[in-house]
């Protein structure tokens, strides 16, 4: 069973190496040899990486003669963006909150704000 895209998405994101790919092509395509320069790994080990990558859609994989550029999908990583987003409403929110009791404390008010 193939999990969910999001789901592919954030396993995708967890490993650092494969981050620092996405950073890499933030910048522009790139060939293996260009994202392996950076990282003490084989040349298998970083096409690995890509696999993973190209699987979840992060990243796809151009060919031209025997060169196969990996360029980043920007917008796959909308959806990552919009299912963070809720929760950084949700985290600013709780922040608004803490922050206005923490203003009534100061003020003297042992109560902090009433509902």
């Amino acid at each position: 069973m193939q999990p969910d895209p999001l789901s592919a998405k954030f396993a995708a994101l967890a490993d650092p190496t494969r981050r620092a790919i996405l950073a890499r092509l933030a910048e522009g395509e790139a060939s293996v040899n260009d994202l392996a320069a950076p990282f003490d790994m084989s040349l298998p080990a970083v096409s690995k990486h890509l696999k993973v990558l190209e699987k979840a859609g992060l990243i796809s994989r151009g060919r031209e003669a025997q060169w196969r550029p990996a360029r980043l999908e920007p917008m796959a990583l909308k959806g990552v963006a919009d299912w963070l987003e809720h929760y950084r409403r949700y985290w600013d929110s709780s922040f608004d909150r803490l922050e206005t009791y923490l203003k009534k404390i100061q003020k003297g008010d042992p109560n902090g704000p009433r509902n």
